[in-house]
């Protein structure tokens, strides 16, 4: 049994009614379209590669309370994760812009899963943890244990609020802010969520998935091609 398993009422009496009502309500009226893009996307995975669709992994989240954070497996089963924590705690030394790994071409990643993460599709099944309250669809990034041990005392503030698939680090810049410019983003938005911020962050987020797939497309077709032999 993880953390969350033994805390799941008292985050719910936690979290506002305003938006547990909202992240129902916007499940509720979507789940038709998002119902059968999880079907195509777990169908492509399968397709293109072997082992589970999904990919579980550890994060922390309110309270700093662990959980099981669901994806959609983009990368080839059995990868090594040493790589992407080496990359994450480089960024964070440095204070240099996010950016990910696999926009500077990451050779883990299956085919057409640069696409499932540039669109944000790959993480459709944290509406699973939407739902057990261990995140809400506005919020901070979750973030790996790794991460939060490295977390300075006015950086854990972030976890004072439910960790979301959206927020406003997400749609204030992303890939071009740093980790201390995201930990301010996040709260930021700890100590000034409403329900007139979350509709904005909403509304917000389609359009900066659009931009960021289509910058990958033509970073993508700008890239040199890779040398068979």
């Amino acid at each position: 049994m993880n953390d969350s398993d033994s805390t799941t009422s008292s985050e719910k009496a936690d979290i506002p009614c305003w938006k547990r009502g909202l992240d129902i309500t916007v499940i509720l009226l979507a789940s038709p379209v998002l119902v059968f893009c999880a079907a195509l996307i777990a169908a492509i995975i399968r397709t293109v590669s072997t082992g589970p669709i999904l990919f579980k992994q550890e994060r922390v989240g309110y309270r700093e309370r662990k959980f099981r954070c669901l994806k959609f497996r983009t990368m080839y089963a059995g990868v090594d994760a040493a790589t992407h924590q080496g990359y994450l705690n480089n960024l964070i030394s440095a204070d240099v812009p996010l950016v990910k790994l696999d926009a500077q071409g990451d050779t883990r990643i299956i085919p057409l899963g640069r696409l499932l993460r540039s669109s944000g599709l790959d993480e459709l099944p944290q509406l699973i943890n939407v739902l057990r309250s261990e995140m809400s669809l506005v919020g901070p990034r979750p973030c790996l244990p790794y991460e939060s041990e490295r977390l300075q005392p006015w950086q854990r503030e972030r976890f004072t609020t439910v960790p979301g698939l959206t927020g406003l680090w997400q749609v204030s810049g992303k890939n071009r802010t740093t980790f201390s410019e995201m930990m301010r983003l996040d709260i930021h938005y700890a100590q000034n969520k409403s329900l007139g911020l979350d509709l904005k962050i909403l509304f917000k987020t389609i359009p900066v998935l659009l931009i960021q797939t289509w910058e990958m497309r033509l970073k993508k077709n700008t890239e040199p091609p890779v040398a068979r032999v």
